[in-house]
Protein backbone atom coordinates (compact mmCIF):
# COMPACT_ATOMS: atom_id res chain seq x y z
CA UNK A 1 0.00 0.00 0.00
CA UNK A 2 1.29 3.44 -0.92
CA UNK A 3 0.17 6.42 1.15
CA UNK A 4 -0.37 9.79 -0.51
CA UNK A 5 2.04 12.68 -0.12
CA UNK A 6 2.27 13.72 3.58
CA UNK A 7 0.56 17.04 2.86
CA UNK A 8 -2.29 15.24 1.11
CA UNK A 9 -2.51 12.76 3.99
CA UNK A 10 -2.71 15.50 6.61
CA UNK A 11 -5.26 17.56 4.67
CA UNK A 12 -7.35 14.41 4.25
CA UNK A 13 -7.23 13.84 8.01
CA UNK A 14 -8.24 17.48 8.51
CA UNK A 15 -11.25 17.04 6.22
CA UNK A 16 -12.24 13.85 8.05
CA UNK A 17 -12.03 15.77 11.33
CA UNK A 18 -14.26 18.42 9.78
CA UNK A 19 -16.81 15.76 8.89
CA UNK A 20 -16.81 14.50 12.50
CA UNK A 21 -17.91 17.93 13.71
CA UNK A 22 -21.17 17.33 11.76
CA UNK A 23 -21.60 13.67 12.67
CA UNK A 24 -20.84 13.74 16.40
CA UNK A 25 -22.82 15.67 19.01
CA UNK A 26 -20.98 18.61 20.55
CA UNK A 27 -20.20 18.26 24.24
CA UNK A 28 -17.88 19.47 26.96
CA UNK A 29 -16.55 18.48 30.35
CA UNK A 30 -16.26 21.16 33.00
CA UNK A 31 -12.66 21.97 33.85
CA UNK A 32 -10.72 23.15 36.88
CA UNK A 33 -7.19 24.27 37.54
CA UNK A 34 -5.10 21.54 39.15
CA UNK A 35 -2.15 23.03 41.09
CA UNK A 36 -0.42 19.66 41.35
CA UNK A 37 -0.47 19.04 37.59
CA UNK A 38 -0.08 22.72 36.73
CA UNK A 39 -2.77 22.30 34.07
CA UNK A 40 -6.48 22.68 33.54
CA UNK A 41 -8.05 19.22 33.95
CA UNK A 42 -11.54 17.92 33.27
CA UNK A 43 -13.99 17.19 36.08
CA UNK A 44 -15.25 13.62 35.93
CA UNK A 45 -18.99 13.16 35.54
CA UNK A 46 -19.59 16.66 34.19
CA UNK A 47 -19.91 15.85 30.50
CA UNK A 48 -22.86 17.63 28.96
CA UNK A 49 -24.16 18.46 25.51
CA UNK A 50 -23.62 21.95 24.15
CA UNK A 51 -24.89 23.77 21.10
CA UNK A 52 -23.30 22.26 17.98
CA UNK A 53 -20.58 24.27 16.28
CA UNK A 54 -19.76 22.35 13.08
CA UNK A 55 -16.71 23.57 11.22
CA UNK A 56 -17.33 24.76 7.67
CA UNK A 57 -15.08 24.03 4.70
CA UNK A 58 -13.45 27.47 4.76
CA UNK A 59 -13.07 27.35 8.54
CA UNK A 60 -11.27 24.03 8.09
CA UNK A 61 -8.76 25.73 5.80
CA UNK A 62 -8.38 28.56 8.33
CA UNK A 63 -7.49 25.88 10.90
CA UNK A 64 -4.23 25.27 9.00
CA UNK A 65 -2.71 28.71 9.72
CA UNK A 66 -4.25 28.58 13.20
CA UNK A 67 -2.49 25.27 13.74
CA UNK A 68 0.75 26.88 12.58
CA UNK A 69 0.13 29.71 15.01
CA UNK A 70 -0.47 27.26 17.87
CA UNK A 71 2.69 25.35 16.95
CA UNK A 72 4.64 28.53 16.18
CA UNK A 73 7.28 27.97 18.87
CA UNK A 74 8.01 24.48 17.51
CA UNK A 75 8.05 25.62 13.88
CA UNK A 76 10.50 28.45 14.54
CA UNK A 77 12.63 26.04 16.54
CA UNK A 78 12.86 23.73 13.52
CA UNK A 79 13.83 26.63 11.25
CA UNK A 80 16.57 27.86 13.59
CA UNK A 81 17.90 24.36 14.19
CA UNK A 82 18.11 23.80 10.44
CA UNK A 83 19.95 27.08 10.01
CA UNK A 84 22.39 26.41 12.85
CA UNK A 85 23.39 22.98 11.58
CA UNK A 86 23.70 24.23 8.04
CA UNK A 87 26.35 26.61 9.40
CA UNK A 88 28.16 23.75 11.16
CA UNK A 89 28.02 21.66 7.99
CA UNK A 90 29.33 24.58 5.93
CA UNK A 91 32.44 24.75 8.12
CA UNK A 92 33.19 21.12 7.18
CA UNK A 93 33.67 20.15 10.84
CA UNK A 94 30.72 17.75 10.96
CA UNK A 95 31.74 16.06 7.71
CA UNK A 96 35.31 15.47 8.87
CA UNK A 97 34.07 14.23 12.26
CA UNK A 98 31.77 11.69 10.63
CA UNK A 99 34.52 10.51 8.30
CA UNK A 100 36.73 9.90 11.30
CA UNK A 101 33.97 7.92 13.01
CA UNK A 102 33.34 5.87 9.88
CA UNK A 103 37.05 5.04 9.61
CA UNK A 104 37.16 3.92 13.24
CA UNK A 105 34.00 1.85 12.87
CA UNK A 106 35.26 -0.12 9.90
CA UNK A 107 33.61 -3.57 10.08
CA UNK A 108 31.89 -2.54 13.34
CA UNK A 109 29.42 -0.04 11.89
CA UNK A 110 26.46 -1.90 13.42
CA UNK A 111 27.58 -0.57 16.83
CA UNK A 112 26.25 2.83 15.79
CA UNK A 113 22.67 1.56 16.11
CA UNK A 114 22.66 0.43 19.78
CA UNK A 115 24.82 3.38 20.88
CA UNK A 116 22.62 5.98 19.14
CA UNK A 117 19.40 4.23 20.15
CA UNK A 118 20.39 4.15 23.82
CA UNK A 119 21.45 7.82 23.73
CA UNK A 120 18.22 9.03 22.11
CA UNK A 121 16.17 6.55 24.12
CA UNK A 122 17.58 8.16 27.26
CA UNK A 123 16.40 11.52 25.91
CA UNK A 124 12.93 10.04 25.58
CA UNK A 125 13.07 8.62 29.10
CA UNK A 126 14.21 11.89 30.67
CA UNK A 127 12.38 14.65 28.74
CA UNK A 128 10.30 12.91 26.03
CA UNK A 129 12.35 14.30 23.15
CA UNK A 130 10.37 14.52 19.88
CA UNK A 131 10.51 17.73 17.83
CA UNK A 132 13.86 18.43 19.49
CA UNK A 133 15.34 15.48 17.60
CA UNK A 134 15.16 17.33 14.29
CA UNK A 135 18.33 19.06 15.43
CA UNK A 136 20.21 15.80 14.94
CA UNK A 137 18.98 15.03 11.42
CA UNK A 138 21.95 16.47 9.48
CA UNK A 139 24.50 14.52 11.53
CA UNK A 140 22.43 11.33 11.54
CA UNK A 141 21.91 11.36 7.79
CA UNK A 142 25.57 12.05 7.18
CA UNK A 143 26.57 9.17 9.45
CA UNK A 144 24.02 6.60 8.20
CA UNK A 145 24.71 7.37 4.54
CA UNK A 146 28.44 7.06 5.10
CA UNK A 147 27.92 3.67 6.73
CA UNK A 148 25.57 2.43 3.99
CA UNK A 149 22.40 2.30 6.09
CA UNK A 150 18.89 2.98 4.80
CA UNK A 151 17.64 6.48 5.85
CA UNK A 152 14.96 4.75 7.95
CA UNK A 153 17.74 3.93 10.41
CA UNK A 154 18.29 7.66 11.05
CA UNK A 155 14.65 7.98 12.15
CA UNK A 156 14.61 4.64 13.99
CA UNK A 157 17.57 5.37 16.26
CA UNK A 158 16.30 8.89 17.03
CA UNK A 159 12.56 9.51 17.17
CA UNK A 160 11.82 5.77 17.27
CA UNK A 161 14.08 5.00 20.22
CA UNK A 162 13.03 8.19 22.02
CA UNK A 163 9.32 7.32 21.68
CA UNK A 164 9.90 3.82 23.06
CA UNK A 165 11.91 5.28 25.93
CA UNK A 166 9.13 7.74 26.76
CA UNK A 167 6.40 5.10 26.50
CA UNK A 168 8.08 2.97 29.20
CA UNK A 169 9.76 5.79 31.14
CA UNK A 170 9.54 5.96 34.94
CA UNK A 171 10.48 9.67 35.08
CA UNK A 172 9.18 11.44 31.96
CA UNK A 173 7.70 14.73 33.29
CA UNK A 174 5.43 15.29 30.27
CA UNK A 175 3.82 11.86 30.27
CA UNK A 176 4.10 9.64 33.33
CA UNK A 177 4.70 12.32 36.01
CA UNK A 178 1.82 14.57 34.94
CA UNK A 179 -0.51 11.55 34.71
CA UNK A 180 0.54 10.43 38.19
CA UNK A 181 -0.15 13.92 39.56
CA UNK A 182 -3.64 13.97 38.05
CA UNK A 183 -4.23 10.46 39.46
CA UNK A 184 -3.00 11.69 42.87
CA UNK A 185 -0.09 9.25 42.94
CA UNK A 186 3.43 10.04 44.19
CA UNK A 187 5.69 11.25 41.38
CA UNK A 188 7.96 8.48 40.04
CA UNK A 189 6.02 5.83 41.94
CA UNK A 190 6.29 2.43 40.29
CA UNK A 191 9.86 3.29 39.22
CA UNK A 192 11.27 -0.23 39.60
CA UNK A 193 8.29 -1.83 37.87
CA UNK A 194 8.63 0.43 34.83
CA UNK A 195 12.37 -0.19 34.64
CA UNK A 196 11.71 -3.94 34.42
CA UNK A 197 9.81 -3.37 31.18
CA UNK A 198 11.78 -0.40 29.85
CA UNK A 199 14.90 -2.54 29.42
CA UNK A 200 13.34 -5.31 27.27
CA UNK A 201 11.38 -2.68 25.30
CA UNK A 202 14.57 -0.83 24.34
CA UNK A 203 16.38 -4.08 23.57
CA UNK A 204 13.49 -5.17 21.35
CA UNK A 205 13.57 -1.89 19.40
CA UNK A 206 17.36 -2.04 18.99
CA UNK A 207 17.19 -5.67 17.82
CA UNK A 208 14.53 -4.81 15.24
CA UNK A 209 16.49 -1.80 14.00
CA UNK A 210 19.72 -3.79 13.65
CA UNK A 211 17.87 -6.59 11.88
CA UNK A 212 16.37 -4.14 9.40
CA UNK A 213 19.72 -2.42 8.84
CA UNK A 214 21.39 -5.75 8.05
CA UNK A 215 18.69 -6.75 5.55
CA UNK A 216 18.41 -3.39 3.79
CA UNK A 217 21.94 -2.19 3.19
CA UNK A 218 22.45 0.50 0.56
CA UNK A 219 25.58 1.76 -1.12
CA UNK A 220 27.81 4.02 0.92
CA UNK A 221 27.67 7.63 -0.16
CA UNK A 222 30.83 9.66 -0.50
CA UNK A 223 31.36 12.76 1.59
CA UNK A 224 32.32 16.27 0.65
CA UNK A 225 35.50 16.98 -1.33
CA UNK A 226 38.51 17.60 0.84
CA UNK A 227 37.27 15.39 3.64
CA UNK A 228 39.43 12.62 4.97
CA UNK A 229 42.29 14.87 5.97
CA UNK A 230 41.28 14.74 9.64
CA UNK A 231 40.00 17.46 11.94
CA UNK A 232 41.54 20.89 11.53
CA UNK A 233 42.42 23.40 14.23
CA UNK A 234 39.21 25.28 13.47
CA UNK A 235 37.08 22.14 13.72
CA UNK A 236 37.68 21.49 17.41
CA UNK A 237 36.21 24.81 18.67
CA UNK A 238 33.19 24.35 16.36
CA UNK A 239 32.54 20.82 17.64
CA UNK A 240 33.01 21.91 21.25
CA UNK A 241 30.39 24.62 20.72
CA UNK A 242 27.99 21.97 19.36
CA UNK A 243 28.70 19.64 22.28
CA UNK A 244 28.29 22.45 24.79
CA UNK A 245 25.00 23.46 23.16
CA UNK A 246 23.52 19.99 23.60
CA UNK A 247 24.74 19.79 27.19
CA UNK A 248 23.11 23.14 27.95
CA UNK A 249 20.00 21.99 26.05
CA UNK A 250 19.51 18.98 28.34
CA UNK A 251 20.41 20.85 31.53
CA UNK A 252 18.17 23.79 30.66
CA UNK A 253 15.21 21.48 30.01
CA UNK A 254 15.66 19.57 33.26
CA UNK A 255 16.83 22.27 35.68
CA UNK A 256 15.44 25.54 34.32
CA UNK A 257 12.29 24.39 32.60
CA UNK A 258 13.39 25.65 29.19
CA UNK A 259 10.99 25.23 26.31
CA UNK A 260 11.14 25.78 22.55
CA UNK A 261 11.78 29.58 22.63
CA UNK A 262 14.88 29.06 24.77
CA UNK A 263 16.00 26.08 22.67
CA UNK A 264 15.60 28.15 19.49
CA UNK A 265 17.70 30.99 20.88
CA UNK A 266 20.34 28.52 22.04
CA UNK A 267 20.73 26.93 18.60
CA UNK A 268 20.77 30.31 16.88
CA UNK A 269 23.68 31.33 19.11
CA UNK A 270 25.36 28.01 18.34
CA UNK A 271 25.14 28.73 14.61
CA UNK A 272 26.54 32.24 15.02
CA UNK A 273 29.43 30.98 17.16
CA UNK A 274 30.16 28.08 14.80
CA UNK A 275 30.24 30.42 11.82
CA UNK A 276 32.66 32.77 13.57
CA UNK A 277 34.97 29.99 14.75
CA UNK A 278 34.76 28.13 11.42
CA UNK A 279 35.89 31.19 9.46
CA UNK A 280 32.69 31.69 7.47
CA UNK A 281 32.44 35.37 8.26
CA UNK A 282 29.20 37.30 8.74
CA UNK A 283 28.03 36.95 5.15
CA UNK A 284 28.89 33.26 4.88
CA UNK A 285 27.17 32.48 8.17
CA UNK A 286 24.01 34.33 7.07
CA UNK A 287 23.95 32.47 3.74
CA UNK A 288 24.33 29.13 5.52
CA UNK A 289 21.44 30.00 7.84
CA UNK A 290 19.23 30.72 4.83
CA UNK A 291 20.16 27.37 3.25
CA UNK A 292 19.23 25.63 6.49
CA UNK A 293 15.90 27.43 6.67
CA UNK A 294 15.09 26.20 3.17
CA UNK A 295 16.10 22.61 3.90
CA UNK A 296 13.71 22.20 6.84
CA UNK A 297 10.85 24.47 5.73
CA UNK A 298 8.74 21.55 4.55
CA UNK A 299 9.29 19.55 7.75
CA UNK A 300 8.45 22.58 9.89
CA UNK A 301 5.20 23.30 8.07
CA UNK A 302 4.04 19.70 8.43
CA UNK A 303 3.92 20.29 12.19
CA UNK A 304 1.49 23.16 11.66
CA UNK A 305 -0.72 21.11 9.30
CA UNK A 306 -0.89 18.29 11.87
CA UNK A 307 -1.83 20.74 14.61
CA UNK A 308 -4.66 22.06 12.43
CA UNK A 309 -6.48 18.72 12.81
CA UNK A 310 -6.73 19.21 16.56
CA UNK A 311 -7.86 22.82 16.02
CA UNK A 312 -10.81 21.62 13.90
CA UNK A 313 -11.93 19.03 16.46
CA UNK A 314 -11.60 21.52 19.30
CA UNK A 315 -13.59 24.20 17.46
CA UNK A 316 -16.27 21.64 16.69
CA UNK A 317 -16.38 20.70 20.42
CA UNK A 318 -16.28 16.97 19.73
CA UNK A 319 -13.05 15.92 21.45
CA UNK A 320 -14.74 15.54 24.84
CA UNK A 321 -17.57 13.66 23.13
CA UNK A 322 -15.05 11.21 21.66
CA UNK A 323 -13.48 10.63 25.08
CA UNK A 324 -16.84 10.19 26.81
CA UNK A 325 -18.13 7.85 24.13
CA UNK A 326 -15.21 5.47 23.75
CA UNK A 327 -14.40 5.06 27.45
CA UNK A 328 -17.99 4.24 28.51
CA UNK A 329 -17.89 0.55 27.38
CA UNK A 330 -14.80 -0.10 29.55
CA UNK A 331 -16.92 0.20 32.69
CA UNK A 332 -18.68 -3.08 31.86
CA UNK A 333 -15.53 -5.21 31.40
CA UNK A 334 -13.69 -7.43 33.92
CA UNK A 335 -10.69 -5.79 35.59
CA UNK A 336 -7.97 -7.29 33.36
CA UNK A 337 -9.91 -6.62 30.17
CA UNK A 338 -10.72 -3.09 31.31
CA UNK A 339 -7.01 -2.33 31.73
CA UNK A 340 -6.19 -3.66 28.26
CA UNK A 341 -9.24 -1.86 26.87
CA UNK A 342 -8.05 1.41 28.44
CA UNK A 343 -4.70 1.03 26.72
CA UNK A 344 -6.33 0.38 23.35
CA UNK A 345 -8.71 3.30 23.76
CA UNK A 346 -5.85 5.60 24.79
CA UNK A 347 -4.25 4.71 21.46
CA UNK A 348 -7.42 5.77 19.66
CA UNK A 349 -7.65 9.02 21.64
CA UNK A 350 -4.10 9.87 20.66
CA UNK A 351 -5.13 10.35 17.03
CA UNK A 352 -7.29 13.44 17.71
CA UNK A 353 -5.20 14.49 20.74
CA UNK A 354 -1.56 14.16 19.65
CA UNK A 355 -0.19 15.83 22.81
CA UNK A 356 0.60 13.26 25.50
CA UNK A 357 0.38 15.79 28.32
CA UNK A 358 -2.88 17.15 26.90
CA UNK A 359 -4.22 13.62 26.71
CA UNK A 360 -3.27 12.99 30.34
CA UNK A 361 -5.25 15.95 31.71
CA UNK A 362 -8.18 15.07 29.42
CA UNK A 363 -8.50 11.34 30.07
CA UNK A 364 -7.05 10.60 33.50
CA UNK A 365 -9.73 12.49 35.49
CA UNK A 366 -12.34 10.40 33.64
CA UNK A 367 -10.52 7.09 34.13
CA UNK A 368 -9.42 7.42 37.75
CA UNK A 369 -12.96 7.31 39.24
CA UNK A 370 -13.82 4.52 36.81
CA UNK A 371 -10.78 2.48 37.84
CA UNK A 372 -11.65 2.98 41.53
CA UNK A 373 -15.15 1.60 40.89
CA UNK A 374 -13.68 -1.40 39.03
CA UNK A 375 -11.09 -2.09 41.72
CA UNK A 376 -8.28 -1.38 39.26
CA UNK A 377 -5.09 0.15 40.60
CA UNK A 378 -4.58 3.80 39.65
CA UNK A 379 -0.96 2.99 38.83
CA UNK A 380 -2.10 0.41 36.29
CA UNK A 381 -4.50 2.99 34.85
CA UNK A 382 -1.56 5.37 34.39
CA UNK A 383 0.40 2.55 32.74
CA UNK A 384 -2.47 1.93 30.32
CA UNK A 385 -2.44 5.62 29.36
CA UNK A 386 1.35 5.72 29.09
CA UNK A 387 1.65 2.65 26.88
CA UNK A 388 -1.34 3.49 24.71
CA UNK A 389 -0.47 7.14 24.05
CA UNK A 390 3.31 6.67 24.01
CA UNK A 391 3.50 3.83 21.50
CA UNK A 392 0.89 5.42 19.24
CA UNK A 393 3.35 8.31 18.79
CA UNK A 394 5.22 5.99 16.45
CA UNK A 395 2.58 5.56 13.77
CA UNK A 396 -0.12 8.22 13.92
CA UNK A 397 -0.01 10.74 11.04
CA UNK A 398 -1.38 13.43 13.37
CA UNK A 399 1.95 13.38 15.24
CA UNK A 400 3.61 16.41 13.66
CA UNK A 401 7.02 15.55 15.09
CA UNK A 402 6.99 12.12 13.46
CA UNK A 403 5.84 13.46 10.09
CA UNK A 404 8.44 16.24 10.22
CA UNK A 405 11.21 13.79 11.14
CA UNK A 406 10.29 11.44 8.30
CA UNK A 407 10.19 14.37 5.88
CA UNK A 408 13.59 15.61 7.08
CA UNK A 409 15.17 12.17 6.64
CA UNK A 410 13.45 11.53 3.30
CA UNK A 411 11.46 8.49 4.48
CA UNK A 412 7.98 7.80 3.11
CA UNK A 413 5.25 7.17 5.65
CA UNK A 414 4.38 3.70 4.33
CA UNK A 415 8.07 2.70 4.39
CA UNK A 416 8.21 3.72 8.03
CA UNK A 417 5.08 1.71 8.81
CA UNK A 418 6.52 -1.41 7.16
CA UNK A 419 9.52 -1.10 9.45
CA UNK A 420 7.79 0.01 12.66
CA UNK A 421 4.49 -1.87 12.83
CA UNK A 422 5.93 -5.39 13.41
CA UNK A 423 8.02 -4.05 16.27
CA UNK A 424 5.08 -2.07 17.62
CA UNK A 425 3.01 -5.25 17.65
CA UNK A 426 5.61 -6.90 19.90
CA UNK A 427 5.84 -3.78 22.09
CA UNK A 428 2.06 -3.70 22.53
CA UNK A 429 2.17 -7.37 23.60
CA UNK A 430 4.89 -6.48 26.10
CA UNK A 431 2.67 -3.65 27.37
CA UNK A 432 -0.29 -5.99 27.82
CA UNK A 433 1.97 -8.32 29.78
CA UNK A 434 3.06 -5.41 31.98
CA UNK A 435 -0.56 -4.47 32.71
CA UNK A 436 -1.47 -8.05 33.64
CA UNK A 437 1.59 -8.43 35.87
CA UNK A 438 0.76 -5.09 37.50
CA UNK A 439 -2.77 -6.32 38.27
CA UNK A 440 -1.59 -9.69 39.61
CA UNK A 441 1.12 -8.14 41.83
CA UNK A 442 -1.14 -5.39 43.15
CA UNK A 443 0.98 -2.57 41.75
CA UNK A 444 0.28 0.72 43.51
Amino acid sequence: MRFPHPLVLLVTCLLLATGLTYLLPAGRFERREDPAAGRSVVVAGTYHRVDPTPVGAFQAMVAIPKGMEDAGAVIFYVFLVGGAFAVVEKTGASTRLVEGLVARLERNEALVIPIASLAFGLGGVMIQMSEELIAFVPMLLLLTRSLGFDPIIASAVSIGAAAVGAAFSPVDPFEVIIAQKVAQLPAQSGFGFRMLFLIPAMLLWIWGTMRYAKRHRVGREGTAPGAGAGLTRRDMPVLLVVLGTFALFVYGARAWGWDFPEFSALFFLMGVAAGAMGGLGIGGTAEAFVEGFKSLAYAALLIGFARGIYVVLDQGQVIDTIVQGIFTPVAHLPVALSAVGMMGIQSLVHFPVPSTSGQAVLTMPVLVPLSDLLGLSRQVTVLAYQFGAGLTELFTPTNGALMAMLAATGVRFESWLRFALPLLGLLFLLSVGALLVGIQTGLR
